[in-house]
Order: structure tokens, then C-alpha cells, then sequence
């Protein structure tokens, strides 16, 4: 059952409650949301819910019908977040985990380690016990292969995987691994599932080859229900009559294992397919329907690996799969999840970069819930970017009516971060926020995050399309969706904000007003969506940056710089700091002119950058800078996606 907590309950009648329910027999877990705090009672034993409802600071009792009851999505409406080492998988990220099907060798291992990472895999996968069809095919090296593995992963600063056969081996692999991995064959080995959910670690459980959706989520019911409250769910395709791939992937399983559970899934695009050239469209399907992630075989030569050579990556291969999800990554809504870059070891090779959201400084930083300021109102597309970047950290979210209000808190220090959108891919620049940038020098940039721009029509609950007359919403929304505007005959009116003309609809209260915004606005405000994808080109993203004050601005593994600078009124100024970028391999990835004020006709450039892998030459251009321009300045040196 669930038990939501009245607001106001106080710590004594909490734990008094805890105590009734554990006395009865129940497994009490407590779950804290951000409108309010249940408690998930499970257990084998009979009980009059109308007790439980009289318990002082008890709101209501609701059951769970489900068979399972811990996995179930009526015990918990929000994903849930897997920690694995420094990574986590659910929420609004994409992890990949890679690596061979075996632990061979040491040196194939370090070497796979190295090439995934690189590429952008967040943990490594290995087995060192091979369940394998055969009794003669190679069946891993064992103790000594978790020993390597683990090896590997320390190396690279990756945290590792590998599947468990028996609940005879849970101490070791308690002591190599990060995430067990039950495979396959064992999703109903019972005593396993106990073994392994009572060591109260990550666990990833992967889906019986002719096992239904239901028995796979009983299958994780039974980690729960022992100890863990980390279990990662993996989709590697069933058993079909079909015989054109090894199985047949059941990518239908993954909108509805997310309607049904709270638990990440994953997907393996290697065991389900068995071949090679179709683990990349199979993967990015997989990621299309909602996967949290892929776990993908990748070999530094798979035609000489010693199991499942077939359908195991070249790492060329894999590196493009990793491109391709990320462009595909915010046409979904979410982002690959990234580590930090190291500095490798003296004769390693090419040093790792890497992007990602919330740098270890801002989450070392994050000692309680820290104010990041928005422009707009609850709902804004910058909140939405706000709650994706920060999406790891405890934060309170301050709205802000106009961007130059999110640059004076922060100035002011009333809120750590504030979070500011700079360009849109079809209206350009956000030239105000560029200006105030050059205002605030105190301040720099931190971060960056790209969000899709997907708009829809709300209104009032009971409204119609047909009732409609007014339309409410930010000029820049309302030119983005004229193609569907057009096709109706109504009054277009201007707002200051997307999310804001919501709020004011709702305040109204009138049936013939509607208004543009994203479709979570809708369920802040408690209206009614419309239509949903009414954008013109669906192709439309915004850049948002993060900012803080320069005193309290730290990042450990910037990708990404951004300056600004005027030039001398003379031939050739322009290229002469081009030139000296360009000599220090530093990847313009944006040059845009803005006028100075009071200075008609002279002008600062913006220049975005992509750093090398090594700092120096950046460093080295921002001294030689200053002998070819005028008024340099670092906008912020960054991490970005």
C-alpha cells in the first residue's frame, strides 16, 4: 500500500507509524516527492487499511494492485536514479555502458576501457563467468577476470559491470564490481535474485528470453523485496521463430515497462540482434522509444574475440553510435550522461574529453538546497533547462520577471546560478542576454545545455479547440508556430512569457482564452492540453548558459570557452585573431559582431570555442590575443553538450 504523509506530520508520529507497519510484518520504504512524502508498505500480511488511515499525520491510503508492488509505478510516480560509482542512470540522461563480451587479457581490457571511454561510455562492461550455450566455448577467466576488469575501470575512472552466475560468488563480486548484472538465463533463479538483492547493491536485471513484461518486473520485485533499492531493468530481446537475428528485440517493452515501473531500462542492441551492423539502428531505436541507456559490446578487433565476435562493435563503430546519440539525444529530451575528463598516465594516449551538466565543483558546492534564478514564470522553458542541468543537485528554483533580474541575484548573491537562454537555432541570438553579459563582468559562465523547443496549446480544462477566440503567449512562440496559427481565426495576443501567459489564462479563468508554452506549464497551472506539437519547424532548439560570480566559479573539465573582443579599425584585424586561434587548434564554433553602445558602427565580436585536449595552447592564445585586439575578455571557460 501507499501511505501519503500529511504535510505537517511531525517526526515522533512519522516513526511511530514506521514502527506499526515493520511490527505487522510490512517492508516500509519512504519516498520523499516534491508535492508530498509516502510511505510504501509491502508485505505478505492482511490489514484493514481504515487502521492505517486513522494513524495521526497519515493523509490517505491508496493499495497497489500490481503484483509487484516496490517496482511498481503506483508506489513511486517518479523515475527513479540509479547511483553507480559517479554516475547515474534514469532521469533525464542517456547512459552507455560498452565494453567486450569477455575480460580476455589484461591488455584487451585496459585497451577496450580506453577506447570507450574515449568515445564517451560512462561505465565498463566484461564477463569473467560466461554462461555460455555450449560447455565448449571459452567460459571466461573468472576470479581473475573480475580482478582486470576492476583494474581497467580504476584506470580509466569508470565503474564496471559484470553479470553473476551464482549466489556462491555475491562476496566476490562484491568486492570487483560496481553493478552486478543477472543475465538472461538466471531472471528466475530466485535464490540468486535473494543472494544479490541482499548485498543492497546496484543491480542490473535483464529480461528472460521467453519472459513476459509482468514476470521480468516480479523477477526485480524479488531484488527489492531483499535488500537493494537499485535495479536497473535491461531489455536484450526474446525468443521468436524469427531466425534473421539472434533475437528478436521487444522495443515495445519500453514505453510500457516505463507506464507500468519507476525503475531505468535499458537496452542491449548486441544480444539482441547478434549481428553487428544492426546494433547502431537498433540502439538509436531504443533510444527513441524512451530507453534510459544501451549496453553495447565493443572489441578492438571482434573478429578475434574469443565470444560473440559477431555482433560486437569495431570501436570506429561504436565512437559513430555515440555521435548519432547524442544529435538524437535532444530530439527526445535528454542528454547523454557524461564523466569528468582525466589527465591520463604518462604513455596512455590521447587525453578524454567530455561534456555533461553539473560539474563535480557545482555538485562538491551543493551543501543544501542552493537558489538557481530563472527568467519566467514556473514552467518556462528555462526552468525546464534549469531542472535538466541541475537535475543531480538539491536546488531551490527562483523565477525572475526579466533577464536582468537573474543577473543581479546572482551578482548579488541571493541566488548561486542563474540560468539564461543566448540563442535559439531559428530566431539567433538573444541579443539582450549577450549585452548583459558585457554589463555583469563579475559574473561567468559556468555551463551550457541545449534544450528542444516544443510548443502546445493549453487551455482551460473543458476548453476546445472550437471555443477558442484568444491566444496568449511570447512573440518569439507565436511566430514559431504561425503555420498552425494561421489555420485559425483568432486573436493573437503578446505576452512576456511563454509560461507566464499560462498562469494568466488560469487566473482568467475564461474557456475562449488559450495559450502557448511547453506541456509541462500545462500541469504546473492545472490546465488542458490542446495540441501538442504545433511548432512550425520541429527543428528548434535553445542554447542556454549557466552562470555565477567569478569568485565562486569553478569547472574541472571545460570543453568549451567563450570571449569576447573589439578589433582595431584597421585591413586584416579580424584575421590576425583568427589566425592566432586557428594556430592554436582551437575550433570556432560561433563569431557573431554586436554594435558597441555609443560607439556607432564599431563593433565587440563573440566568439564561442571548443577547446584542444590539452590547455596550454588556449592559454597561449589568450596571451597573444591581447597584441592583435582590444577590451578581451573570457566570457567563462565551460563544460557544453
Amino acid at each position: 500500500m501507499v501511505i501519503v504523509l500529511e504535510r505537517s506530520i511531525r517526526d515522533d508520529d512519522k516513526q511511530r507509524l514506521r514502527e506499526y507497519l515493520t511490527d505487522r510484518g510490512f517492508r516500509v520504504r519512504e519516498i520523499v516527492g516534491e508535492e508530498e512524502t509516502i510511505f510504501g508498505a509491502v508485505g505478505a500480511v492482511a490489514i484493514d487499511l481504515r487502521e492505517v488511515e486513522l494513524r495521526p499525520g497519515v493523509q490517505r491510503v491508496i493499495p497497489i494492485t500490481k503484483p509487484y508492488k516496490l517496482a511498481s509505478r503506483e508506489l513511486k510516480q517518479s523515475d527513479s536514479v540509479v547511483t553507480v560509482g559517479p554516475i547515474r542512470i534514469g532521469g533525464p540522461r542517456i547512459a552507455v555502458i560498452a565494453g567486450p563480451c569477455a575480460v580476455e587479457s589484461e591488455e584487451l581490457i585496459l585497451e577496450t576501457a580506453r577506447i570507450v571511454r574515449e568515445s564517451g561510455a560512462v561505465a565498463l562492461r566484461g564477463g569473467a563467468f560466461k554462461p555460455r550455450t555450449s560447455p565448449y566455448s571459452f567460459q571466461g577467466h573468472g576470479e581473475e577476470g573480475l580482478r582486470l576488469l576492476k583494474q581497467a575501470g580504476e584506470r580509466y575512472d569508470m565503474p564496471v559491470v559484470s553479470e553473476i552466475v551464482a549466489p556462491a560468488y555475491v562476496d566476490m563480486y562484491r568486492e570487483y564490481v560496481d553493478l552486478m548484472q543477472v543475465g538472461a538465463r538466471n531472471m528466475q533463479n530466485f535464490e540468486l535474485l535473494k543472494a544479490v538483492g541482499s548485498t543492497g547493491r546496484p543491480v542490473m536485471l535483464k529480461r528472460g528470453l521467453c519472459a513476459t513484461i509482468e514476470e521480468w518486473l516480479m523477477a526485480a520485485e524479488y531484488l527489492l523485496a531483499h535488500g537493494t533499492e537499485d535495479v536497473i531493468l535491461c531489455e536484450r530481446g526474446i525468443r521468436t521463430f524469427e531466425t534473421y537475428t539472434r533475437n528478436s528485440l521487444d522495443i515495445s517493452s519500453i514505453p510500457v515497462a516505463r507506464k507500468l515501473t519507476h525503475l531505468p531500462i535499458l537496452v542491449d542492441p548486441s544480444h539482441a540482434t547478434g549481428l553487428r551492423e544492426k546494433v547502431p539502428p537498433v540502439g538509436l531505436g531504443a533510444v527513441a522509444a524512451g530507453a534510459d541507456g544501451l549496453i553495447v559490446e565493443v572489441h578492438p578487433a571482434p573478429d578475434e574475440a574469443l565470444s560473440d565476435g559477431p555482433q560486437t562493435l569495431f570501436p570506429e563503430q561504436f565512437e559513430k553510435l555515440m555521435r548519432d546519440i547524442e544529435a538524437l539525444s535532444p530530439v527526445v529530451g535528454r542528454e547523454l550522461t557524461r564523466i569528468p575528463r582525466r589527465r591520463p598516465a604518462a604513455g596512455e594516449g590521447r587525453p578524454v574529453v567530455v561534456a555533461g551538466a553539473a560539474s563535480p565543483a557545482m555538485q562538491s558546492a551543493a551543501a543544501g538546497a542552493m537558489p538557481v534564478a530563472y527568467q519566467g514564470a514556473r514552467g518556462a522553458y528555462s526552468e525546464m533547462a534549469l531542472l535538466r542541468f541541475f537535475h543531480d543537485l538539491e536546488f531551490t528554483a527562483e523565477p525572475c520577471r526579466h533577464f536582468r533580474d537573474v543577473f543581479d541575484v546572482v551578482l548579488q548573491g541571493s541566488a548561486r546560478y542563474g540560468i539564461v537562454p543566448v540563442e535559439n537555432s531559428l530566431a539567433g541570438s538573444v541579443h539582450e542576454n549577450y549585452d548583459l553579459l558585457l554589463q555583469y563582468p563579475d559574473l561567468t559562465i559556468v555551463g551550457e545545455i541545449k534544450l528542444r523547443i516544443e510548443h502546445s496549446l493549453i487551455g482551460l480544462p473543458g476548453s476546445s479547440l472550437e471555443s477558442i477566440t484568444r491566444v496568449f503567449s511570447h512573440p518569439q512562440a507565436l511566430a514559431q508556430c504561425d503555420d498552425y496559427l494561421r489555420a485559425h481565426d483568432w486573436t493573437l495576443v503578446p505576452f512576456y512569457d511563454t509560461a507566464g501567459s499560462v498562469a494568466h489564462i488560469a487566473d482568467e479563468g475564461r474557456l475562449e482564452y488559450a495559450a502557448i508554452a511547453n506541456a509541462r506549464a500545462a500541469e504546473v497551472y492545472g490546465m488542458q492540453i490542446l495540441k501538442e506539437g504545433i511548432e512550425t519547424n520541429p527543428r528548434n532548439y535553445t542554447r542556454f548558459v549557466v552562470l555565477t560570480r567569478d569568485e565562486v566559479a569553478s569547472v574541472d573539465d571545460a570543453n568549451l570557452a567563450s570571449l569576447v573582443f573589439s578589433t582595431p579599425d584597421k585591413p586584416g584585424a579580424l584575421f590576425a585573431a583568427m589566425q592566432i586561434m586557428a594556430a592554436a587548434s582551437l575550433n570556432l564554433k560561433k563569431l557573431e559582431s554586436r554594435p558597441i553602445p555609443g560607439k556607432p558602427w564599431e563593433y565587440m565580436f563573440y566568439v564561442d570555442l571548443e577547446l584542444p585536449d590539452t590547455e596550454g595552447p588556449f592559454h597561449e592564445a589568450l596571451e597573444r590575443l591581447p597584441d592583435v585586439v582590444n577590451d578581451l575578455r573570457v566570457l567563462g571557460i565551460y563544460r557544453g553538450v
